[in-house]
């Protein structure tokens, strides 16, 4: 298939530049992960082995579920410094000089890097979503376990709350799935437009056809002061099980769509989702990350060698890139703690340094 000659100058420079990218960067990215999963598990070992019968097989079990972690956090760090390095070899031996003598413009030597950029994104969505978010599932169990054996998930969640139009509905336990849940000590706090009416508390309560049950119950009248025996209550009409079986999410153990499951559920049981929403947008925002680094090292590639302000350059580009990681993990915390709304918290600091790189390119070189 034929390239796009007015973006992609020849085919021969495009794969050369783009083979040079991505060589340097998976370099970088495995001896980024090498020495910080050798320092991880020196911190981590004594903890491993401190439980009886673990040994060398746990040592490299972590190893397995650890590694991921890292490759999802440092491959947009990798991305930079490939790019950097790609960029001032590519000065040094004069490339770039004989391909603005040639009439390449700034955007059409970046243009490859770009591309190459773009699929390593679409690999880091896709290696994020299969592996990281299965491991990270796995490991947070383990070190919850303080890495024994894992126990097994018996269902149970305690302390729930879920809101059923103006009433609040209390449970200290959920236990069971589907049409077998069940509720132990339930209080129902009846309320008409904000006014406490009556408060229910029963021993426990069942699913029944088109709402719950609650068994063994009294009922205090708050207007009139008065409590009285009920033999069953009948409450939270249409609201599913589900509702009361969710436990905490972990946004980094889900994957894209578990996770905007789990928002749609917590949202309906009336829970805050500010914090998973923000983190469901950062699952796209954050390999995108990648996409930007050829564009903020790009001021690396330009000027002459030899009039010694590359090393100038290269900070300048080094620096760019580390402000967008600084900025993105500074928007992503103000977005957990409800001060930026999601979508803002994970795609202003992209588009912000986006337009902040092209004007650099623009007023620079073209």
């Amino acid at each position: 298939m034929k390239l796009n000659l007015n973006f992609f100058t020849s085919r021969t420079l495009t794969f050369y530049m783009m083979r040079m990218f991505l060589v340097r960067s998976a370099a970088v990215l495995a001896a980024l992960v090498i020495v910080l999963m050798a320092l991880d598990l020196l911190g981590e070992s004594g903890d491993i082995l401190a439980w009886p019968g673990n040994g060398d097989h746990e040592l490299w079990v972590y190893t397995t579920l650890r590694v991921p972690q890292i490759v999802q956090r440092f491959l947009p760090f990798a991305a930079l410094l490939g790019t950097l390095i790609t960029l001032v070899t590519l000065n040094q031996n004069s490339e770039i000089i004989s391909m603005k003598a040639a009439g390449v413009s700034a955007h059409q030597i970046l243009a490859p890097l770009v591309l190459a950029s773009i699929g390593v994104a679409a690999l880091s969505f896709a290696f994020n979503e299969r592996v990281v978010a299965r491991s990270t599932a796995t490991l947070t169990a383990w070190q919850n376990a303080n890495y024994g054996p894992i126990p097994v998930d018996r269902g149970v969640v305690a302390n729930v709350w879920v809101r059923d139009g103006d009433d609040l509905v209390h449970a200290n336990s959920a236990s069971g799935r589907g049409a077998a849940t069940r509720l132990d000590g339930v209080s129902i706090y009846d309320r008409d437009g904000g006014t406490l009416l009556s408060i229910i508390k029963g021993a426990r309560a069942i699913q029944i056809s088109g709402g719950w049950r609650v068994s063994d119950v009294t009922r205090f009248d708050v207007k009139r002061g008065v409590t009285e025996k009920l033999p069953y209550f009948d409450f939270a009409k249409g609201v599913t099980p589900d509702r009361f079986t969710l436990a905490a999410v972990d946004p980094n153990a889900k994957s894209l769509p578990a996770l905007r499951d789990a928002i749609a559920d917590l949202d309906a049981a009336g829970r805050p989702t500010g914090t998973l929403e923000a983190n469901m947008w950062h699952k796209i925002s954050g390999p995108l990350s990648a996409v930007l680094m050829p564009l903020l090292a790009g001021v690396a590639a330009f000027g002459l060698a030899r009039s010694g302000r590359l090393f100038i350059r290269a900070v300048i580009g080094m620096a760019l890139g580390f402000a967008y990681f600084v900025a993105d993990n500074f928007a992503l915390a103000m977005g957990n703690l409800g001060a930026y709304p999601p979508i803002l918290a994970a795609w202003a600091p992209f588009l912000l340094f986006l337009l902040i790189g092209e004007t650099v390119l623009i007023r620079t070189e073209e």
